[in-house]
């Protein structure tokens, strides 16, 4: 079997620990390299463009930078937070450093923890650098680097974006050593260099492409530690970083830290679940996911897909946008869990996006604008809409999921009309004339147009939920036209895309350019989508044999294991062993099958077959639970973005499936009461009552 490279680039590293606070996203990649730094929207401006700011040690004439090979990392959060705990180890320069990072949840401030410790047996000097390598707003024309003695600070600044950087020793001192200089031009690689020697120029000003070094001088007995903190203050102008320089003195950046900390477990707890039986490991990537959605939403309702500048040597472009079908799906899970806040923020979001004839066009920037696509307006001389109709039907469906939930009727009476209304009708009319099936528009996987067994069950969903809106809202002549075009796009389902031959759905049909239909037979994992959004019945015998088929031609058969998107992907693909490797394994087409499980279990028996898929995820996470979009088939090391909001979004939807099923299957045989249920402050009632039934037998 073919292997693949390592992938040992800089430019090819996962995002192992990202941080933020709906305006400030920052990423660290697995060399503990802060590469990504969003500002003042998440996936908006990257004013890194995934350049590395760098940290080093110079002590005794040696120098070394932390994203070094001589360095031992151990990179994780803490627990139920977005507070991180990094352990680094130089064993040659016998140095320990145990790091923490936050953005502080209500005021746009990095701050980073460090403790250093000497483990030599005499008194050292040393000197922290920080190279801080900004290139405002994505590009590095015009920016200023500047040192402002008056704090003791370095300002980078263009335009309406400052960015103040300072620290404080445990001496109530800060910076002591500093530089600003030229970058990515001919013998100027960039300042960073000029840290290896222990003394910085103290260029005070430097302008065009420039970054900045500030250094920290201490001095440790042996075995000693001292601690230190670093902090980079985000803002529109000198005014906005300097008050928030000051802020961050008077509270003292460790008040920063913790209560940051206390905010996410308090964010992540809110409502108290009960997790049954489920492993701790699963427990705490559930939690660790919706940690790590939060960092990819913006403070506006965008849902980011993903914010790894690295995908963009693949093809010049990124994941930081918002698709209406990643984000309606993220919204769900979000919903399930309790977070309902967010998701009716991206329902807000997506109010002004839908257009006039009622779609949602590919994907969209975080303000709202309308994002890069590959999908045209034409092809081979006829006009198209160059749209995934499931983009459009799942923010319908999603947003009756959330409704069923909550009930929030002020909030979503503006839907109504303007969205709910205005899509379900273009799904009405975007039909097929000759199958009556939705029209052709790209996949989810955006390769193939079509009609897809994904977006026909989507827009069956969608429809649903439209005629579940109009009866909740009294237009039962609505409900009726939405449900009857959705009974007919099942019975044309049932008669086209359905295969006796084969025992299963077909992945697609399609016209070629003479106008004859034909059915892509390939096993696609996304056939899924015709139970998901309630348009089969998981016990269906076709659904049954077409599952089955999915998982045995799919799972991968090497150790690492997994479920690929369908038949020889090629999307960074790394064998051609279809046989045992359909494509590389990725998270929500794994978790797919779990969710089958799930949804069809008649017993505890049958809902644990998802709990091994669920460890699975589990065990190809990264150490600090990122989950990647897809891994590598033979060394499992994350591919593609890292994270993947959609990823994280799929486990936690997947988790709160498993502890409603399980409430389902648990009942009290007196009453027909659930002895099960997630929210805690339920479940204590179901033990008072069986408590009580207790009470009564014994007597």
């Amino acid at each position: 079997m073919p292997r693949p490279s390592q992938l040992t680039r800089d430019n090819n590293l996962p995002r192992d620990i990202p941080i933020g606070n709906g305006q400030i996203l920052i990423n660290f990649d697995a060399k503990y390299q802060m590469r990504d730094f969003h500002f003042p929207q998440v996936g908006g401006e990257n004013h890194s463009a995934g350049h590395p700011f760098r940290f080093g040690v110079w002590v005794d004439g040696s120098f070394s930078w932390l994203s070094g090979d001589d360095w031992e990392r151990s990179l994780h959060y803490l627990e139920d937070s977005l507070v991180t705990e990094v352990v680094l180890r130089n064993r040659n320069l016998r140095i320990e450093i145990t790091c923490n990072d936050c953005v502080d949840f209500h005021e746009n401030i990095y701050v980073k923890h460090i403790r250093l410790t000497n483990n030599a047996p005499s008194p050292r000097n040393f000197r922290l650098f920080f190279a801080q390598d900004f290139h405002i707003s994505g590009f590095d024309l015009g920016d200023t680097a500047s040192y402002y003695p008056q704090m003791n600070a370095i300002v980078h600044y263009k335009g309406m974006r400052y960015f103040l950087i300072n620290a404080l020793k445990e001496d109530g001192t800060g910076i002591d050593d500093y530089a600003t200089g030229f970058k990515e031009m001919p013998g100027r690689e960039g300042t960073w260099l000029d840290a290896e020697d222990g003394v910085l120029g103290k260029g005070p000003i430097s302008q065009g492409s420039v970054d900045s070094v500030v250094g920290v001088h201490l001095i440790l007995d042996a075995g000693a530690t001292s601690e230190l903190y670093y902090w980079i203050c985000a803002g529109t102008s000198y005014q906005e970083v300097a008050k928030a320089d000051r802020l961050i003195r008077e509270k003292s950046p460790s008040a920063l830290m913790n209560r940051t900390s206390a905010y996410w477990r308090l964010w992540t707890n809110k409502d108290g679940y009960d997790f049954a039986d489920l492993p701790e490991s699963i427990v705490q990537l559930y939690k660790r996911s919706l940690l790590i959605l939060r960092t990819q939403i913006d403070n506006g309702g965008a849902i980011i897909a993903a914010n790894d500048t690295d995908i963009t040597q693949f093809n010049r472009d990124t994941y930081s946008y918002m698709w209406p079908r990643d984000g309606a799906l993220v919204a769900n899970a979000l919903d399930l869990s309790g977070h309902n806040a967010l998701s009716l923020a991206f329902f807000e979001f997506c109010l002004p996006l839908v257009t006039k004839e009622g779609y949602f066009l590919h994907k969209y920037n975080p303000d709202g604008s309308v994002g890069s696509s590959w999908h045209p307006w034409v092809s081979e001389g006829h006009d198209q809409l160059p749209i995934q109709e499931d983009e459009s039907a799942l923010i319908i469906w999603a947003l009756w999921k959330h409704f069923d939930l909550y009930r929030d009727v002020d909030s979503i009476k503006p839907f109504y009309r303007d969205l709910i209304i205005r899509v379900a009708n273009f799904l009405l009319i975007y039909i097929d004339e000759k199958t009556g099936l939705p029209g052709e528009s790209y996949d989810l996987w955006e390769e193939r147009r079509g009609i897809h067994s994904w977006t026909v069950g989507s827009v069956y969903g969608g429809l649903t939920a439209a005629a579940n809106f109009a009866d909740a809202f009294g237009e039962t002549w609505e409900a009726e036209r939405f449900r009857s075009a959705a009974q007919k796009i099942l019975a044309a389902t049932d008669t086209l895309m359905y295969r006796e031959d084969l025992g299963r759905f077909v992945r697609m049909l399609s016209y070629d350019e003479e106008g004859v239909m034909s059915a892509d037979t390939n096993i696609d994992s996304s056939i899924a989508g015709l139970i998901f959004f309630g348009m089969y019945d998981s016990h269906d015998p076709r659904i049954v044999s077409t599952m089955q088929q999915i998982y045995d031609r799919l799972w991968i058969k090497t150790g690492v294991g997994g479920l690929a998107r369908y038949e020889n992907d090629y999307y960074h693909q790394v064998s051609h062993d279809i046989g045992n490797v359909a494509g590389n394994p990725w998270f929500i087409c794994t978790l797919w099958i779990a969710q089958y499980f799930i949804e069809s279990a008649n017993n505890e028996e049958e809902l644990n077959r998802s709990l091994p898929i669920m460890e699975w995820v589990v065990q190809h996470s990264l150490p600090s639970g990122v989950l990647a979009e897809q891994v590598d088939p033979y060394s499992d090391a994350p591919l593609s973005v890292s994270p993947l909001t959609w990823s994280h979004a799929s486990f936690v939807t997947t988790v709160v499936e498993y502890l409603d099923k399980k409430s389902k299957l648990f009942t009290c045989p007196e009453c027909g009461q659930s002895l099960f249920n997630r929210e805690a402050s339920k479940l204590r009632l179901i033990r008072d009552h069986k408590q009580m039934s207790q009470t009564v037998i014994i007597n």
